[in-house]
């Protein structure tokens, strides 16, 4: 909810928001294209790694805004921005502004 806030509020109309709960609404969103996810490392169903694997493999760019700490991530996802929660607006504006201003 709070990203969702910070995104809708900080972005408006610049950016299409679609926010899911679990790994299999995430499955079924992330068929559609899409320029830019953040993703929680844990989510209802399990973890986002494999997810993230299938992003990186499409080129779609991503984040990891999660509780987790990055070296919980698999060694081939550390090079992913990594925002730590609790996550100020700012950060996550500015992550997402870079991501969709490189698109």
């Amino acid at each position: 909810m709070d990203l969702e806030t910070t995104i809708g509020d900080g972005l408006g109309d610049k950016a299409d928001l679609v926010v899911v709960g679990s790994l299999e609404e995430a499955g079924r969103a992330v068929r559609a294209p899409v320029s830019f996810a953040l993703l929680d490392v844990d989510v209802i169903g399990g973890k986002t790694f494999a997810l993230a694997e299938s992003l990186a493999r499409d080129g779609t760019p991503f984040a990891f805004v999660s509780g987790s700490l990055p070296t919980d991530l698999p060694v081939l996802l550390r090079d992913r921005p990594f925002i730590r929660k609790p996550f100020s607006p700012p950060e996550i504006l500015r992550l997402v502004e870079k991501a969709l201003a490189a698109d």
